[in-house]
């Protein structure tokens, strides 16, 4: 099978070995002209879109802790025709989210910007993989983590105390690994430097902080995925 995980539910991972293979994803080489169109229809609902690469799995599989899973290269404009599909067999999404908890044990969570393509969505500070992310062919979860979190917040998760592993989550929208990271700092204060960070940055990629206290602290906007990770982060699980 392609992709053999099991679906939402939280699975520990001790280790994850995503690899970049070299050739084009099937999905790309067997839609480049559905993806051309799509494009020009996205493009024009928001400009400020732009054609980056990022990556798109062939398959995924999980045992005994253990993350495995083969990913190519694609047009960003690939990604969104993918997004916009069903019942695709043979391609699904991955994506990183470095949880971030407070001194006082809350979550800080991201709003994205009106001119992105998950526009108002809260999600924690995140983005796709993308080539630069890979080391020696596998995927360097944290460094994406790390990335995504510095471009969107401007926070450096560099020296942050971090979870003993990660997380997985997988549903039919994707799957997410995630792992906590763990700020010396209370959240009103982190979302106060968050907030004066975007309002430094010429082109902020969200609106602002997100801070989530509790399990029915639930904002609006909150994509589907979160919930079983904000109920499990405040069941108290290690």
């Amino acid at each position: 099978m392609s992709f053999n995980i099991p679906r939402n539910v939280i699975l520990p991972v001790d280790t994850v070995d995503v690899r970049l293979e070299p050739g084009p994803h099937p999905f790309e080489t067997d839609n480049s002209e559905a993806i051309r169109r799509n494009w020009l229809l996205e493009k024009a609902a928001n400009p400020a879109l732009f054609d980056g690469t990022v990556v798109l799995l062939s398959q995924l599989s999980y045992a005994g802790g253990r993350l495995e899973g083969r990913c190519h290269a694609v047009r960003f404009a690939t990604f969104l025709l993918w997004r916009r599909s069903e019942n695709v067999p043979n391609a699904e999404h991955t994506y990183a989210h470095a949880v971030l908890v407070s001194r006082d044990n809350a979550l800080i969570a991201i709003r994205m910007g009106k001119h992105t393509i998950n526009a108002g969505s809260v999600y924690f500070a995140a983005g796709s993989f993308e080539p630069g992310d890979f080391v020696d062919g596998v995927a360097d979860v944290d460094f994406n983590m790390i990335r995504e979190v510095r471009e969107e917040t401007g926070l450096d998760l560099g020296q942050v105390r971090r979870g003993r592993r990660y997380y997985a989550l997988s549903t039919p929208s994707g799957t997410t690994i995630f792992r906590r990271y763990f700020l010396d700092a209370d959240a009103d204060e982190i979302a106060a430097g968050i907030r004066d960070f975007v309002a430094g940055d010429p082109d902020p990629e969200i609106e602002g902080p997100i801070v989530i206290r509790s399990q029915g602290d639930l904002p609006e906007g909150l994509k589907g995925h979160m919930p079983p990770i904000i109920a499990w982060h405040f069941s108290g699980a290690e």
